[in-house]
């Protein structure tokens, strides 16, 4: 049988010491603008001998790669985990697809975990052909069974059921995956929905509550050697109450933590996220990291020619800001 995904994840975690993850949400107008000169001289000659717009289509997905390819270049050897999102590279199309597709081969190059932003949800075979697409194995025109994306976890939304998570549970059980299901989400209305109360059938319980208590439920089967299970959440690291409350419902989760960075998000913010043990979660940044080279104190020491290495540095101080806030609360590994 496959390791079991949050034994892989704390195992990674473990080998860096940081529980911190970069987001790959590449934005082509923030990209480059060397980097995007580089490729519209190399792709010149195909604009103006063939087709104009596919051409530019792939080069834009040459350009995201390229940045992609240089930000994980950088912080492959500081962090354990990366998360590319398809909604920004999917806009483009199938040239978008392809680079999100050679995005995720190039982390697994580099020996580092890959959870594909995805926020999947459907029902039956849909969500089955989701989960085998993604995280398990799909059926070729002879007969053989081969991966597709091939990622290690992959985002999951709740609001269907078990119909739909379970057939991803099942995916992840049989491959050694794992996924994180949007419990107490970052974006400011997310108490539109998760902060309803409910009736006095389901205990009185808000929204985000009951949900988390399906995620232990759902995560069961999941549990990993080291007590973790391989199905975890998603909780906002701006919501440090619900956060408390999410870690008393879910255990033995693993929870994948957002808003650090571009959201206000600090190391601070993220501890009660985290089990007393030191594990349990794993806090993302996206822009503020990969485009860091855009702000200070990055911006005036490398520009955007050094991009990647601005984030190298970016990644470096998420780590120590991340660490320092676990020494400072008791809860960090005692292997460490």
């Amino acid at each position: 049988m496959p390791k079991n995904f949050a034994d892989r994840l704390l195992d990674a975690i473990d080998e860096k010491q940081n529980p911190s993850c970069v987001g790959l949400d590449p934005v082509v107008s923030d990209i480059p603008s060397t980097l995007k000169k580089r490729l519209l001289d190399e792709y010149k000659g195909r604009m103006e001998s063939g087709n104009k717009w596919k051409v530019l289509f792939e080069a834009t997905g040459e350009a995201i790669f390229r940045f992609n390819q240089g930000i994980i270049d950088a912080s492959s050897e500081i962090v354990p985990v990366f998360k590319p999102n398809m909604a920004f590279h999917q806009q483009y199309g199938p040239e978008g697809v392809h680079a999100f597709w050679r995005t995720v081969d190039y982390i697994r190059q580099k020996g580092a975990l890959v959870i594909a932003d995805v926020k999947l949800e459907d029902i039956g075979k849909t969500a089955s052909f989701y989960a085998r697409g993604f995280l398990g194995a799909v059926e070729l025109i002879d007969g053989t069974m081969a991966s597709s994306f091939n990622v290690d976890a992959v985002t999951l939304s709740p609001y269907i059921g078990s119909d739909s998570v379970g057939e991803f549970v099942k995916v992840c059980a049989e491959h050694g995956k794992g996924g994180f299901v949007l419990d107490k989400t970052s974006n400011p209305s997310s108490g539109e929905l998760q902060d309803l109360k409910l009736d006095d059938r389901h205990g009185g319980r808000l929204l985000y509550e009951h949900t988390a208590l399906l995620i232990e439920q759902w995560s069961a089967a999941l549990k990993g050697e080291r007590g973790y299970a391989s199905l975890g959440a998603v909780v906002g690291a701006n919501y440090p109450e619900q956060a408390v409350r999410c870690r008393e419902i879910m255990p033995n989760a693993v929870i994948l933590v957002p808003a650090y960075g571009a959201q206000g998000g600090t190391g601070k913010d993220t501890i009660p996220n985290f089990n007393e043990d030191g594990y349990g979660a794993i806090v993302n940044n996206s822009s503020m990291l990969i485009f860091a080279y855009k702000f200070e104190p990055y911006r005036s020491r490398f520009g955007e020619e050094k991009f990647a290495e601005a984030a190298r540095e970016s990644a470096l101080a998420m780590r120590e800001d991340v660490i320092s806030a676990m020494r400072s609360s008791g809860k960090i590994p005692s292997k460490w």
